[in-house]
């Protein structure tokens, strides 16, 4: 369901330059105002990129250019382009380019990259040079060590996911329901921290894990991972994973005829594509935080226009993060302008409400 390579480019590098060159006329010499960016068209992180960051991205700019651009304090509305790359989920390359963004085309602001790793590269770049950076696909307690304090993660943090999994397989053993669990994660720092996390959650609950694997990023067979928890009897399977992963262990546990009572996985359930892909997936949980129904302002228009623009639905996860951070940027500079000490003052002092809540 992953974007192909070619439309994905289209779309988040070269479609939003050349949409700026298009409205430029109607805007005289308005002087744009310059956001940089990486995103995974290829790799093992593009679906990911191409679903929760992307689109939002692409639907933010269309509609602040619909309006005449962002208001930026004091200077009325400027034409919104984007200057961006696929990183091709290679984090040497995506901090070349995000070095690149701050000394050489000294854009104006920055957007994220896509997935924990990434922001975990980049987030010291931005803090160097100053940029306020929302990550909203950064799930790590290692970058809060970094002590950055011009990044700032937006969703749910390793030691809250996995005490929520450690929580709801607590209560199944004690209804006796399950008896044995065991742990695949990407090795990744992704994974890695949450399994860190887990073995911590787990140990408080009074549980343990039977068997815990590590498989690599970019895996392409999971079967004998599958095939041992299935040998050993594990009845609750926790997958600390990636979109990728998640759907071939999902895809590969069929294959196995393997079928949990419990099965927990982590990015890439809240996907609609997975929902569509397999029809009997019933019962399967993951990490998720918002839906269309939330009462938050402008959740319903927010997720209406998604759809118009893209023929898809937004993740029941992160996506509405990603565009809730749009929204915050944009207020920042319609209320401070583009000085960049002057939006990170604003961001740690004030409440916003978005698409994701306040």
């Amino acid at each position: 369901m992953s974007m192909k390579r070619r439309e994905f480019l289209k779309t988040t590098a070269g479609g939003a330059a050349a949409f700026t060159v298009l409205r430029g006329k109607a805007w005289g010499q308005a002087k744009p105002v310059r956001i940089g960016y990486t995103l995974s068209a290829t790799g093992p992180y593009s679906v990911g990129a191409g679903i929760t960051q992307g689109p939002n991205y692409t639907l933010w700019q269309e509609q602040a250019n619909a309006k005449g651009g962002l208001l930026v304090k004091g200077q009325g509305r400027r034409p919104l382009e984007f200057i961006s790359i696929d990183d091709r989920s290679e984090h040497e390359t995506a901090v070349r380019f995000y070095e690149k963004l701050a000394t050489d085309d000294k854009v104006d602001l920055m957007l994220p990259p896509w997935g924990t790793a990434m922001n975990f590269a980049v987030a010291p770049i931005a803090n160097k040079y100053g940029y306020t950076l929302l990550g909203p696909t950064a799930v790590s307690n290692k970058i809060k060590d970094l002590q950055l304090p011009y990044f700032y993660a937006l969703l749910q943090q390793p030691d809250q996911i996995m005490g929520a999994f450690a929580g709801i397989l607590k209560e199944l053993k004690a209804q006796g329901k399950i008896s044995k669990i065991a742990i695949a994660y990407v090795n990744d720092l992704f994974g890695i921290e949450l399994n860190a996390s887990a073995a911590t959650a787990l140990k408080e609950a009074g549980l343990e894990a039977v068997d815990v694997k590590s498989y690599p990023l970019g895996v392409k067979d999971l079967s004998p991972v599958l095939k041992g928890f299935k040998a050993a009897g594990v009845d609750a399977f926790v997958g600390l994973t990636y979109p990728p992963d998640n759907i071939l262990a999902t895809s590969q546990a069929k294959e196995v005829d393997w079928n949990p009572p419990v099965w927990l996985a982590a990015v890439g359930t809240a996907f609609p594509f997975y929902r569509d892909r397999f029809k009997g997936a019933e019962g399967v949980m993951g990490i998720a935080g918002w839906n269309p129904k939330v009462k938050s302002a402008g959740a319903k228009e927010y997720f209406d226009a998604h759809v118009k623009k893209h023929q898809k639905e937004p993740d029941r996860w992160a996506s509405a993060f990603a565009y809730a951070s749009l929204q915050i940027l944009e207020r920042c500079v319609a209320e401070v302008g583009l000085d960049r000490k002057k939006i990170k003052a604003m961001v740690d002092s004030t409440e916003f409400r978005t698409v994701a809540g306040p």
